[in-house]
């Protein structure tokens, strides 16, 4: 597909689409997902998201679009239709590439074979599926609708439809040991469509986990036992075939997600949607831009404002360079120093950059990139800090 050949030096241009309602909030989740048991005016959403995809492509003319990624919330919850209205949207606004990965996430609960076929129709060429874990009972402790059973199913429909397909897992759950953890992810590895993405439970600010966790009734696995879940996943991954590629994803060659290698290669991206965020490039520099988080609330800026920014600010060097380190030190293929250069204004400290090689947190591949190594991928937020300070 002619999106992954972009390269660190010409990440390529994404659109990133937000849907932001869900069946259910999961506990331990602090995306910008609500739930609307009423249900949902989709043709006003379409109308809002054609707006926004307006305003955005005014802004960044031009663009040839690599990736275009539907996130949520559940975007599985949309109609086709709704999903190829969008996409309608895009190509009327920008070009889209030949060979764009066109992503859409999905939980198994939304998963039905006519849906899917109705995506892949309008489309989408890829589905990522939130699968989280692979027996009931963690399942329900995650706050998840659907069972294991179920989840095998859609992965099955999934691998029937798309081209590509991907799912999460969640490790470091309560109760967890790695010997558990080994087991399932060596029965995840067999049914992979050659991509995984492997999260470490974290307790986020503002969730219903944080809650349980400082009442004493969550408690998570301590640092060494999370320690060893995540040697455990490098094993089991590696001898499968489905390199790290980035600290949390997992995948075959040629079988990594396009879109998400714009983010993590500090490309160009249109967040579009409630609570979208994006990175747009224009004659005045790269802006920060992010949108109101409540769906009714950013219905009315956009039907009012043709818009619903609620950030559009300009990065200085240091903001660039900043956030160039904690995106590309993430992958495994680490950053071109000189691209650092360019966007912040000066090298790197050399001083720091040897530290961090002696204390084998940091090495210089081949090519001339600054990669962080097995040893520091761990302690990556500190490997950033001190290279950034």
């Amino acid at each position: 597909m002619a999106s992954r050949n972009h390269t660190s030096n010409d990440p390529g241009f994404g659109v990133y689409v937000h849907w932001p309602f869900c069946l259910s909030k999961c506990p331990y989740c602090d995306f910008n997902s609500h739930v609307r048991t009423g249900g949902v005016d989709e043709a006003r959403y379409v109308a809002a998201f054609r707006a926004e995809i307006a305003h955005r492509a005014a802004l960044a003319p031009g663009r040839e679009v690599q990736s275009i990624f539907f996130g949520g919330g559940t975007p599985s919850l949309m109609k086709p239709e709704t999903v190829a209205a969008i996409l309608e949207a895009i190509a009327e606004k920008w070009t889209i590439a030949p060979g764009a990965e066109i992503t859409l996430e999905a939980n198994p609960t939304s998963v039905e074979a006519g849906r899917f076929k109705g995506y892949r129709a309008a489309g989408v060429n890829r589905v990522s599926l939130g699968v989280q874990a692979m027996n009931d009972a963690d399942l329900r402790a995650l706050g998840r609708m659907h069972t294991a059973a179920e989840a095998m199913i859609a992965v099955g429909v999934a691998s029937a439809i798309f081209e590509r397909f991907s799912f999460d897992l969640i490790y470091a759950r309560p109760g967890q040991s790695p010997e558990q953890w080994r087991a399932e992810l060596s029965e995840a590895v067999k049914r992979s469509g050659g991509h995984l993405s492997l999260y470490q439970l974290t307790i986020e600010p503002g969730t219903m986990f944080e809650r349980l966790a400082a009442a004493g009734k969550l408690v998570t696995p301590d640092h060494d036992t999370a320690r060893a879940m995540w040697d455990v996943t490098q094993d089991v991954t590696e001898k499968a075939g489905l390199f790290r590629y980035e600290i949390s994803n997992h995948a075959a060659r040629g079988h990594e997600s396009a879109h998400n290698l714009v983010y993590w290669r500090y490309g160009e991206y249109a967040g579009i949607g409630p609570g979208a965020h994006g990175r747009l490039i224009t004659k005045r520099g790269r802006f920060a831009q992010s949108t109101e988080k409540h769906p009714e609330m950013w219905l009315t800026c956009v039907e009012t404002d043709g818009h619903g920014l609620v950030e559009d600010e300009a990065l200085s060097a240091e903001e660039q360079g900043d956030e160039f380190l904690l995106m590309g030190l993430r992958l495994s293929e680490g950053i071109l120093p000189a691209r650092y250069e360019q966007l912040r204004g000066r090298a790197l400290d050399r001083s720091r950059v040897a530290d961090l090689i002696e204390n084998n947190m940091l090495e210089h591949a081949p090519d001339g990139r600054l990669r962080v190594t097995q040893e520091g991928f761990p302690v990556l937020d500190s490997v950033v800090a001190d290279l950034a300070s």
